[in-house]
């Protein structure tokens, strides 16, 4: 069943497991705490590959058909 995403990710820097102390370059920080934005969860899976998991639509739950998100910190190669 899918799990109830209620709220937008606002400012979320994903870590590394086990990794403690400041964000460096490459740790990326996902944001969609602004009008439009839908971004309800991220969960890291490599470097490179993240789930995302976008809230629904706000007039129709049933539907997520656009999402809108930023990412920041990203490094060259990534």
């Amino acid at each position: 069943s899918d799990e109830i995403i209620g709220g937008n990710v606002s400012k979320y820097v994903v870590l590394p497991a086990g990794y403690c102390g400041q964000p460096k370059k490459g740790h990326l920080i996902f944001d969609a705490c602004f009008e439009s934005g839908n971004l309800g969860r991220v969960d890291h899976i490599t470097e490179f590959e993240y789930d995302l998991f976008i809230r629904p639509d706000t007039c129709n739950p049933r539907f997520r058909v656009w999402f809108n998100f930023t990412v920041e910190n990203v490094k060259e190669s990534q």
